[in-house]
């Protein structure tokens, strides 16, 4: 069985140059039925409010404003499409772990992101976000349990890794792998991630390109 992490230098080139392509904006769905049509292969993120969605995605793009970061926790309450060159999509789902939005509000908006979950035939994979100073917080176990439930694979990335001190990021990626070891729809690779200073980015752009098999052709 082939190693999924073991990229090759040409597999880590190709994702380079795929997501140095253009990126862009499509659109922000508020109801299921404004989702675009499903034509092609989409991975979406998901994550606690503040724990770097908009920051991962812009990384993996090489654009600092391509997804905007809202200063008032769980305030993009849509699920956000960008463009990758007519090749994939890259999907942002609405955050979770808020506290000053209404129930009503925050239900709207995670039965918005479950809909989306069950229902997309091109969803290649979910890469659920976790702050890995913190680690899995009971607060995720909805969302673990949402992704298996909707039977997507789904693919842990520790964020802002650039915090930790030394030799704490692969404590946190072996406590976090042990903790996702029995769920069903969880991919057993935890990715180790730092926006700010591009750690694990050329690694999970190969992922992504590996998982939607999307090509340079």
């Amino acid at each position: 069985m082939t190693d999924e992490t073991d990229f090759t230098p040409e597999d880590i080139e190709a994702a380079r140059i795929l997501f140095a392509r253009p990126a862009t904006f499509i659109m922000g769905a508020a109801k299921i039925e404004q989702l675009p049509d499903p034509d092609l292969p989409e991975i979406a993120f998901a994550g606690r409010s503040n724990v770097g969605k908009s920051s991962l995605i812009n990384g993996l793009v090489g654009m600092h404003k391509l997804a905007r970061a809202s200063n008032e926790p769980g305030r993009t309450r849509e699920v956000n499409f960008f463009d990758l060159d007519g090749r994939l999509r890259l999907v942002d789902l609405p955050g979770y772990g808020w506290a000053k939005a209404s129930k009503t509000t925050v239900k709207k908006f995670q039965d918005l992101g479950r809909d989306y979950l069950r229902g997309r035939v091109t969803l290649k994979r979910v890469y659920l976000l976790i702050d890995s100073r913190h680690g899995l917080k009971s607060v995720d176990a909805e969302a673990l349990d949402a992704l298996d439930l909707a039977a997507v694979s789904y693919q842990i990335v520790l964020t802002k890794a650039d915090k930790l001190k030394k030799g704490e990021g692969e404590k946190v990626q072996e406590a976090t792998l042990k903790a996702i070891s029995k769920r069903p729809a969880a991919f057993p690779v935890v990715a180790l991630t730092s926006s700010e200073k591009g750690l694990g980015l050329p690694e999970l752009r190969a992922e992504i390109m590996r998982t939607t098999g999307a090509t340079l052709d």
